[in-house]
């Protein structure tokens, strides 16, 4: 059975993941995705709790038939993968996240445990793309494939909520009407 991973903070999910997640499923006929929500990402702060950012993820990829939301309470891929024991799963990362992968906790282990399925957009510089793969141990265990550029973030997405601004078309509407739901990435009162 062909499985896939797609692990972050999902802080909060967007659309960009969603159509990371379709396209992976779609290039590499993968019957199961593992979307992995990290409980505490090594590489980046997080805003919402986890069990906010589960519920969210639930919410943003309900549609996605092949797709299992779980909670990664590993830092670093490459400890969720040795737990995960997979039979050669695909790991789904954005292009930019290729440029930074040879900073990974053991990037060489990480291309062991899991093939790299890397989505660009059309226009990503394909130098970039062609300096990273060099720099990996096996980049004949990474495989490019083309997805609609979404020019969305969930920093972006935190900062409109923060500014009381509508994210409509940014997140799945049910993940919009949980963050309006549960206050999410709005000012404490009393900050400014």
């Amino acid at each position: 059975m062909a499985v896939g991973i797609l692990g972050g903070a999902f802080d909060p999910p967007h659309v960009g993941h969603v159509a990371l997640a379709r396209g992976g499923i779609e290039h590499f006929g993968l019957q199961r995705l593992l979307v992995r929500v990290v409980a505490a990402p090594g590489h980046k702060e997080v805003v919402a709790a986890v069990e906010a950012r589960l519920e969210l993820a639930r919410l943003a990829f309900a549609e996605v038939a092949q797709v299992e939301v779980t909670l990664d309470r590993h830092a670093r891929t490459v400890d969720s993968l040795q737990e995960l024991s997979l039979e050669d799963p695909v790991f789904l990362i954005g292009a930019d996240e290729l440029v930074s992968f040879a900073t990974w906790k053991e990037p060489g282990r990480v291309l062991e445990l899991a093939r790299l399925g890397v989505a660009t957009r059309p226009g990503f510089p394909r130098e970039r793309l062609e300096r990273a793969l060099a720099s990996l141990p096996a980049p004949d265990r990474v495989e490019v494939f083309e997805i609609e550029p979404l020019p969305v973030s969930s920093s972006g997405i935190r900062e409109r909520v923060g500014r009381g601004e509508p994210i409509d078309g940014l997140v799945p509407a049910a993940v919009a009407a949980e963050i309006e739901r549960r206050g999410l990435y709005r000012p404490r009162a009393g900050l400014h």
